[in-house]
């Protein structure tokens, strides 16, 4: 037999041997699939943000079919519907979605906000912030470069003047937009809040001013307006309680550098009720 013919022969027998080994290994040590968590994940958007609280949609699933007690309205982005299809798979009583959207506590724009350096690097936030934190004036503002824009899964997210701005009408509040930001200006709203405050900076009054003519003054207006106390300034920052807040619009009328604002959140998911 020539040695050609009996390498084939050879490595043909080690080839039928291995997978004889592998398909017995296959059948005694298979995982057994839970059944109910398959069914849980074909409810769920694949979306994988993380909104949940648990690591995407796999994570969730399993968490839901293994777990007693997980709540079946944790998926933000599939809102109301997706947890009224987890709630009939399980066999359980229907739980409302709050709906949520993204929104960037930051109004300085080029026109309020002024430039203090000339940039030239990565078109990132990230690696502006690390190089005297970007390019304008208040190192606590929003940078402007697109890291939030380049996560958002739905082009919800446009850089307009220098900043970023959320369409809350794509949005659907899976939160990848605020783990980006370096600046942490991004935060997830029940889309029902109608009165927000634009203005991220801890530093004082003067020097907001000198920074950014839309800043927060830490002036206390806001908190001495509100007859129901849901206003209070902490660290130079007013800060509403939205637990006592409903939504009068006083202290956005004496708000000297509008830093209060009115804002319409109404998401993807109200405007389809």
């Amino acid at each position: 037999m020539s040695p050609i013919l009996l390498a084939i022969i050879s490595v043909t027998a080690i080839g039928l041997i291995c997978s004889a080994i592998l398909a017995v290994a296959s059948h005694f040590m298979k995982v057994p699939v839970n059944e109910l968590e398959v069914k849980v994940r074909e409810c769920l958007p694949g979306a994988n943000c993380g909104a949940c609280g648990f690591t995407g949609c796999d994570g969730y699933a399993k968490a839901l079919a293994e777990v007693e007690g997980t709540k079946t309205n944790l998926c933000v982005p599939g809102a109301d519907a997706v947890a009224q299809k987890i709630a009939d798979v399980m066999g359980v009583e229907f739980e409302d979605v709050i709906e949520q959207v993204a929104f960037v506590h930051c109004s300085g724009d080029c026109i309020n906000r002024k430039t203090i350096h000339d940039y030239r690097g990565i078109e990132s936030c990230r690696a502006a912030q690390m190089l005297y934190g970007g390019s304008r004036a208040c190192t606590m503002g929003c940078i402007g470069l697109g890291d939030c824009q380049k996560a958002c899964p739905q082009g919800a997210i446009c850089i307009e003047n220098g900043i970023a701005h959320v369409d809350p009408r794509k949005c659907i509040g899976c939160g990848l937009c605020a783990k980006t930001c370096p600046n942490h200006l991004i935060e997830l709203f029940p889309d029902t809040r109608r009165v927000v405050v634009v203005c991220s900076s801890h530093e004082k009054g003067a020097l907001v001013r000198a920074q950014c003519s839309a800043g927060c003054l830490g002036c206390g207006l806001c908190a001495r307006t509100c007859e129901h106390g849901a206003i209070s300034v902490v660290n130079n920052l007013a800060v509403i309680d939205y637990e006592k807040c409903v939504s009068c619009g006083k202290c956005k009328d004496k708000c000297p550098t509008h830093a209060i604002q009115f804002a319409d959140l109404s998401g993807r998911h109200r405007f389809n009720d």
